[in-house]
């Protein structure tokens, strides 16, 4: 087993009390469902059982995907996708579009801006991929800054676009998944870049409803990281966070038989 401890006690400072009791996450969940259950299994978006993390979140609907982002944090802690293989089919015909934005829906003083990643040797990294988009709107919407992580840019591009790539696979033979993508903030030397924590880890949880099954790959935010998966009970018990609340616990520790990565070697 897996074990870490989330620092968080200091980030809590940077939000007011006043706006952690305006945003705080309980029942934001069940906002989350109320707006957009269907990126979530069976409607249920995830919930979060450390307290620490439910400090000014406020839940964002987009077309499709859903997030819940962090005041404090200033990135979302997660971001749901309901991975349909017509979807995959639909995004492949599609040029990237690198209009990345600050989210207008978020308080100014909770959202991160262009200026944060400016110059900061850090990538501002998808959580639900631009790739998975079917459309230009959905495409848009998935270069909101409340979408992005900053991320390494050897990990964002020679392990993380190989894991994406290989979760389009999937949904392609599995006809759809529910998949949820999100930072971990653990440790205790964590940066900043301007105002944006940098996630010491980045997670992705596949579920195959075909199978129903689900595991999660669990990978630091650095270049040369080994790539682990692990079952979602484990990854649970890091975060904090039930991310599949309607299944039990003997599901969630069954293991989906996920592809194995080969990481891509940066040229530099």
């Amino acid at each position: 087993m897996i074990k870490f401890r989330a620092v968080f006690a200091s980030l809590l400072a940077a939000c007011s009390l006043q706006a952690s009791a305006v945003l705080a996450a309980s029942p934001a969940s069940a906002a989350v469902a109320a707006s957009c259950p269907s990126h979530y299994l069976d409607g249920r978006p995830p919930e979060i059982r450390n307290p620490k993390l439910a400090a000014a979140t406020r839940p964002l609907c987009f077309s499709e995907f859903g997030v819940m982002h962090s005041g404090v944090t200033r990135t979302a802690l997660w971001s749901a996708e309901h991975l349909a293989a017509d979807q995959v089919v639909a995004a492949q015909g599609l040029d990237r579009d690198n209009a990345f934005h600050p989210e207008p829906r978020l308080p100014r003083g909770q959202r991160a801006e262009l200026s944060d990643y400016a110059r900061s040797g850090f990538d501002r990294g998808h959580l639900a991929p631009n790739g998975d988009m079917p459309d230009r709107t959905a495409q848009r919407e998935s270069f909101s800054l409340a979408n992005m992580v900053p991320q390494d840019r050897d990990h964002n591009r020679h392990i993380w676009a190989p894991i994406e790539g290989a979760v389009r696979k999937m949904a392609k033979k599995e006809g759809e998944l529910y998949v949820i993508t999100g930072p971990a903030f653990l440790g205790s030397s964590l940066r900043r870049v301007g105002n944006v924590i940098v996630p010491s880890h980045l997670y992705k949880v596949v579920y195959s409803p075909r199978q129903k099954a689900g595991a999660a790959w669990f990978v630091e935010n650095r270049s040369d990281a080994p790539i682990q998966v692990i079952p979602v009970a484990e990854l649970e018990r890091i975060l904090g966070i039930e991310l599949l609340p309607s299944l039990n616990q003997r599901q969630k520790e069954r293991m989906l038989a996920l592809p194995k990565i080969r990481q891509k070697k940066s040229r530099y």
